[in-house]
């Protein structure tokens, strides 16, 4: 790939000192940043490379969405009334008929709807896996890899069905066993821990009113004896909270931890419920939460404590969720919506725009564990950075380009993953957006037409 000298932009760096450049360059070489200040780029930069006028833009890393289920991009617009559990009992017999060709749809319209939204990299909690499914882990790596965007798939499970408790069908359960070592297999095969790495698995046990106890501890065992992270939902709703006290005895946060389930290569999606002693066991332990306000105000799920994370210091990233509780699905919303729920729950100075911006790109570093490559623009980092024109209609006489980017409705103008271009002019490059909505419209079709 040539040098990229992208230049004239405002470039918000999201390093730990929130640096910013109002007239700024950012250099891309192979895979790696090598160069960002302000001004231009110097004289032996810009020779011979491809440069990009970046007047009336704003640079920032490319988003990064920590939270995900790409399967449900076919099962939009169902169940809109109703809370997460009875979301949940109206989908999973349509889930339950999932397979490769619906996967491998679903999974490339949103990945490419994520990537002309401003995201770089995305994780995939992926959990439902009917036995004569085929391969669908696969069918969705393959989807990533067409897009381009960097994935951490997130190998789901669920072993404790509706006639042993749980909440679903025993058609969508697996048996503990076969999910150890089908989750093993996936490492052995997808995982790339090298540092410019474009896949990686994690584990994921689904939640604790789908999984038992015994899977959560030997997940767990399976994670950190294989050099991976650890990945599931908690404490998302009321509903969730009454289950585990009716069950265990305790809160979803006191139950995970009991499970071997806190520390610093954990991250927990939505979190909505947690007490002030949970808070600071997850700072404590440098656990991860992935915040996913659109899906959890869609839900009426409630509106996470993230003031109160950030206080002490756990990490935090935004996450869009499933697309079947987050209909829009853009990436970019999530950091509107994130300043919006802290407002409407902790007052009105509750977050900022650089905040929602943090949290996005430094933050979902964080909880992936990749802090040291993605998440900042700043030399040796790896080239995944987002250009979003600010001066159309929308920015409009908006002077700072971050609350542009926060508060009003950029638009997308180029996507560079590891220093290759994604989308150019709003428009994606590496697949047709007209064949992928085509091929997503038809799976829907058959899938919502088949008899539950």
């Amino acid at each position: 790939m040539p040098r990229i000298v992208i230049e004239g932009c405002h470039v918000a760096t999201c390093d730990a000192a929130a640096t910013e450049h109002e007239d700024g360059y950012v250099v891309l070489d192979g895979a790696r940043i090598t160069a960002v200040g302000p001004g231009h780029a110097a004289p032996e930069l810009r020779d011979g490379a491809q440069l990009v006028d970046g007047s009336g833009c704003l640079a920032t890393p490319g988003l990064i969405n920590t939270h995900h289920h790409l399967y449900q991009w076919i099962t939009r617009g169902i169940a809109t009334d109703t809370t997460l559990f009875g979301w949940l009992t109206t989908l999973y017999p349509m889930w339950a008929r999932l397979d490769e060709d619906s996967v491998h749809a679903s999974a490339a319209a949103n990945l490419a709807w994520m990537a002309l939204t401003g995201c770089s990299t995305t994780s995939d909690h992926h959990y439902v896996f009917p036995s004569d499914g085929g391969d669908l882990l696969e069918s969705e790596i393959r989807a990533a890899q067409t897009i381009g965007l960097r994935f951490h798939a997130a190998r789901g499970s669920m072993d404790l069905g509706e006639s042993d408790g749980g909440l679903p069908p025993d058609s969508v359960v697996e048996d503990r066993d076969q999910i150890l070592a089908a989750t093993e297999q996936a490492i052995d095969r997808f995982n790339d821990p090298a540092p410019e790495s474009m896949l990686r698995i994690a584990v994921a046990p689904c939640s604790p009113f789908s999984v038992t106890g015994g899977l959560m501890r030997d997940a767990a065992e399976l994670a950190r004896r294989t050099g991976v992270r650890l990945h599931t939902h908690l404490a998302e709703t009321e509903d969730e909270e009454a289950f585990c006290q009716t069950n265990f005895g305790c809160s979803p946060a006191e139950y995970a931890e009991s499970l071997g389930w806190l520390g610093d290569d954990v991250w927990m999606a939505h979190c909505v419920h947690l007490s002030e002693p949970a808070i600071e066991r997850f700072a404590q332990t440098g656990t991860g939460v992935a915040h996913c306000p659109t899906s959890n105000g869609r839900l009426g799920s409630g509106a996470a404590p993230i003031m109160s994370l950030l206080r002490a210091g756990a990490p935090v990233g935004l996450g869009v969720d499933g697309a079947a509780s987050n209909e829009s699905g853009r990436m970019v919303d999530e950091l509107h919506q994130a300043l919006l729920v802290a407002r409407v729950r902790d007052g009105p100075v509750a977050l900022s725009a650089r905040d929602c911006l943090s949290m996005a790109t430094r933050g979902g570093a964080r909880c992936l564990g990749r802090s040291d490559e993605i998440g900042t623009l700043a030399p040796g980092m790896l080239a995944d950075l987002a250009l979003w024109r600010v001066d159309g209609i929308p920015g409009a006489g908006i002077e700072d380009p971050v609350c542009t980017l926060v508060f009003g409705a950029p638009a997308l103008e180029r996507l560079f993953v590891s220093g290759r271009p994604i989308v150019a002019a709003g428009q994606l490059l590496t697949a047709d957006t007209e064949q992928l909505a085509a091929e997503a419209s038809r799976v829907a079709r058959v899938l919502q037409r088949q008899p539950t």
